[in-house]
């Protein structure tokens, strides 16, 4: 097992709590799924949202799933860049993986996936 940061990013299509945690429960499962984790592999998970997002902390939403009681979840604001993509959520999960670091899975998804279009994206 080795220790990896995974990424990923999500967007909404408003301002709201529940689209919020929403797309943080959905963009965290997926993540997950596609590396396959379980929350115990999870060291922490720190989320950043962009500046037009306030109505809610994707942390408080993936405190819902099962197995993340216990997950140290981090939520911050990212800084205001001209031209940004707008409602978006950006993740690091920080795991214990038996993966090396090619073959990591990092999701992008809805509006965010051409944030790096370099990377595999599920």
């Amino acid at each position: 097992m080795s220790l990896r940061g995974i990424r990923g990013a999500i967007t909404v299509d408003e301002n709201s709590r529940e689209k919020i945690w929403q797309a943080a429960r959905r963009l965290v499962t997926k993540i997950m799924s596609a590396n396959g984790l379980r929350g115990e592999d999870v060291g922490a998970i720190i989320f950043s949202t962009t500046q037009d997002l306030t109505d809610g902390f994707p942390s408080t939403g993936v405190r819902q799933l099962s197995d993340f009681g216990l997950v140290p979840l981090f939520d911050t604001l990212e800084p205001a860049i001209e031209n940004s993509l707008p409602l978006c959520i950006r993740v690091l999960i920080l795991a214990d993986i038996d993966k090396k670091q090619n073959e990591v899975c990092h999701v992008y998804l809805d509006g965010a996936k051409n944030l790096r279009p370099d990377l595999e994206t599920s």
